[in-house]
């Protein structure tokens, strides 16, 4: 099986050239998320508790979200972009109206505070990850808003989850991802033996990336949890960090807690790419990295799989430092 569609073509040229800075955060920024579909607007969640949307061509801030007690560690944005979720330390998830800034529901039930928040495809289910070591989903449709499930298989935090048509998937700090197969109502665990910080399938959900905290990016079969390919060169020992395939899923590419960027060959494990800020370099060096962030990158590179078709070209990383940079390629560019 091929581990992507796009990776017999190669890599497109990873976004290098700095197009704008975001920097309105008054401490680190947990989390960024695009908006979906076409529309040039970022939502960033940071330690000061605020979220904020961003129109990412002219750098400049649209509104702030206010409502959160504490920091804010995740976001979904739904698919008309009409709404979107956000978590983190108050223990709630909190849905919001994008149009008037307000919240439309508060959603309460877990009992730590609520890593990472996903919608489904049509937005009628959302589903929360907590350091209660639960997962819980969500009816939007219903007027009843207690939990309509709650997954408890997790012997730790659940830091990360994907919301697939067909299934659950599920990253813990006890070094299990989790698949849950809704149509059969099966579960399959698989074994990671380090901290899961991450999971972002490929777009025809045959294979996931699973990032842990040996600073490894596994490349694992969904069907059957073979390992496919393993990345490494970068650090991450100690912090959340997201990797996430690159244009076309023919890439793989992560921050790290030195603040750089790594970016892999999907196929050729060995190649990592050399991403100097400002400089143009004719080819990419073998085994090194870009410094892009001063401090390290709690989020490194929020660009996920939803955003892949309708960001070629662009790409943005967030980072504790309080910055959100959006990096674009030359013109001149062409893929490698």
């Amino acid at each position: 099986m091929s581990p992507s569609r796009g990776a017999e073509r190669g890599p497109e040229p990873l976004p290098r050239h700095l197009h704008t800075t975001l920097s309105a955060h008054k401490g680190p920024v947990n989390v960024a998320r695009y908006a979906k579909g076409a529309a040039k607007y970022i939502l960033t969640g940071g330690q000061d508790r605020t979220v904020k949307l961003w129109n990412s061509n002219l750098g400049t801030e649209v509104k702030t979200f206010a409502a959160h007690g504490y920091e804010v560690l995740s976001i979904s944005v739904s698919h008309d972009n009409a709404q979107f979720a956000s978590s983190g330390g108050d223990r709630s998830v909190f849905v919001w109206d994008v149009a008037t800034a307000v919240t439309t529901r508060r959603l309460a039930g877990h009992m730590g505070k609520i890593h990472v928040v996903e919608f489904n495809e049509d937005a009628s289910v959302l589903a929360s990850g907590s350091f209660d070591s639960t997962v819980r989903l969500w009816d939007l449709r219903a007027q009843n808003r207690q939990a309509i499930q709650v997954l408890e298989e997790a012997r730790d935090a659940v830091q990360t989850l994907h919301v697939g048509s067909t299934y659950i998937t599920t990253g813990s700090l006890d070094g299990h991802v989790r698949t849950y197969d809704l149509r059969k109502g099966e579960l399959r665990s698989d074994f990671m033996g380090y901290p899961v910080t991450a999971v972002v399938p490929t777009q025809d959900s045959q294979t996931l990336l699973v990032t842990t905290l040996d600073s490894h990016i596994r490349l694992m079969d969904m069907t059957n949890g073979k390992l496919l390919n393993d990345f490494t060169g970068h650090m991450n020992n100690e912090y959340r960090c997201r990797a996430c395939f690159g244009h076309g899923e023919a890439s793989v590419v992560c921050g790290d807690e030195k603040g750089t960027v790594w970016a892999w060959d999907l196929l050729d494990v060995r190649f990592a790419l050399y991403l100097p800020v400002s400089v143009v370099l004719t080819r990419p060096r073998l085994n090194h990295s870009n410094r892009t962030h001063r401090r390290k990158c709690t989020i490194k590179l929020s660009l996920g799989l939803n955003i892949i078709q309708s960001r070629k070209g662009e790409m943005f990383t967030a980072s504790a430092d309080g910055t959100v940079k959006i990096w674009r390629q030359a013109e001149t560019e062409q893929p490698m």
